[in-house]
């Protein structure tokens, strides 16, 4: 092997170790601001799995304005939210089957859009201009709920379940802001 192709070589996997390198930098960086949290919860004979990046709020508006209203948002930060269910289920009256799913939301101020997606994304917004990368033509189901105003602050984006009569409502929370997602097991 030539001395100028060792150096090629070289050069191309010393390029190749400091740009992994770097990516794994700006993943922790990232991700230490929005930590990533994976729970399962259990509701009868269902299993439901989130996995999701909990930002917090640090003195921010949250809701029409760095989450504005009428667009659509990954629901957490960095990598798309996903939920799992390991049964057919109904979501506020309309069949979900089993099966992954990425969760986005469109926020409004009364009322928000849930999307429960098909398709796996690597990062929930695009580099180039930082809109969230769901595709609507792997939507499964969409659902709209009403908001409900909290009393005190959420610093840290949440998502949570209750058990109840029969449903189990999954929670999204942040800043004064919820809204129930209602699912008959």
């Amino acid at each position: 092997m030539s001395r100028s192709l060792k150096r090629v070589l070289l050069i191309l996997a010393g390029l190749f170790i400091f740009g992994f390198a770097g990516l794994q930098l700006i993943k922790y960086n990232t991700k230490k601001h929005s930590p990533e949290e994976a729970f399962t919860h259990n509701a009868g004979n269902v299993n439901f799995e989130i996995y999701y990046n909990r930002p917090y709020k640090k003195d921010r508006e949250i809701f029409g304005n760095l989450v504005p209203f009428g667009e659509v948002w990954r629901t957490g930060a960095n990598e798309a939210t996903t939920f799992t269910t390991d049964k057919d289920v109904m979501v506020d009256g309309t069949q979900l089957p089993a099966g992954t799913y990425t969760l986005w939301t469109i926020p409004n101020k009364d009322s928000w859009k849930v999307i429960f997606n098909n398709k796996m994304y690597d990062w929930g917004v695009s580099f180039n201009d930082g809109k969230a990368t769901r595709d609507p033509q792997y939507d499964q189901l969409i659902v709209e709920v009403p908001v409900q105003p909290l009393l005190n602050v959420v610093e840290q984006f949440s998502i949570y379940f209750q058990n109840a009569n029969g449903f189990t409502l999954m929670f999204l929370a942040w800043d004064q802001t919820a809204v129930a997602i209602p699912i008959k097991v």
